[in-house]
């Protein structure tokens, strides 16, 4: 017979399993994962090793080595990284990422890069709560040193825009990782 105290622990793990949580065992605790780009991103794991798993962000993890940023976004952090997927890298003008990875280019790739970056583990709750309390807007410094807004889209959605103009929505938000966050993109944002 259980007691009521194992009923409600039992009750906690199915109402977890009905809300659609993937719950992988890490170190004795249950980890939550969001799957992204086909693979199960961990908590436990760094930007990077769980980049790599995606198959929605090839051409940005092929990027982040072009440019010698795998040691950086590999460390402590913590960081939040506005991942952009392939499909975001094919939005830009033709032959554009080709020319981005060549070594002699690689001052411009990791200023973009950076610029997708910020300091920091900065949730979807924050990011919107910072919105609210900027009377629709936030302004984010990036590691590359220039500005993102982020900004509403209806209520559920977050935007980010560049210096330039051009805007990306966040798609799939807190992917929590042991280094920080990352949240996927559908753009490229350009310094």
């Amino acid at each position: 017979m259980f007691s009521s105290n194992s009923v409600r622990f039992a009750g906690v793990a199915l109402t977890l399993a009905v809300a659609g949580f993937a719950l992988a065992p890490t170190q004795g605790f249950a980890e939550r994962t969001v799957t992204v780009g086909g693979a199960p991103m961990y908590p436990s794991k760094n930007i990077v090793e769980n980049a790599a798993n995606s198959k929605d962000h090839t051409t940005l993890v092929a990027a982040v080595k072009a440019a010698g940023l795998v040691d950086t976004l590999e460390g402590a952090g913590p960081f939040t990284v506005f991942a952009p997927t392939n499909e975001a890298f094919k939005k830009l003008p033709a032959g554009t990422v080709e020319s981005l990875v060549k070594p002699e280019n690689k001052p411009t790739l990791t200023k973009i890069l950076t610029y997708h970056v910020v300091p920091g583990r900065l949730s979807v709750q924050e990011l919107a709560d910072m919105v609210d309390k900027g009377g629709g807007k936030a302004m984010l410094k990036t590691v590359e040193g220039d500005g993102l807004t982020v900004m509403r889209k209806g209520n559920r959605h977050l935007t980010l825009t560049d210096d330039k103009g051009d805007v990306a929505m966040i798609t799939i938000a807190d992917v929590f990782q042991a280094n920080g966050v990352i949240h996927v993109v559908n753009s490229v944002m350009l310094p």
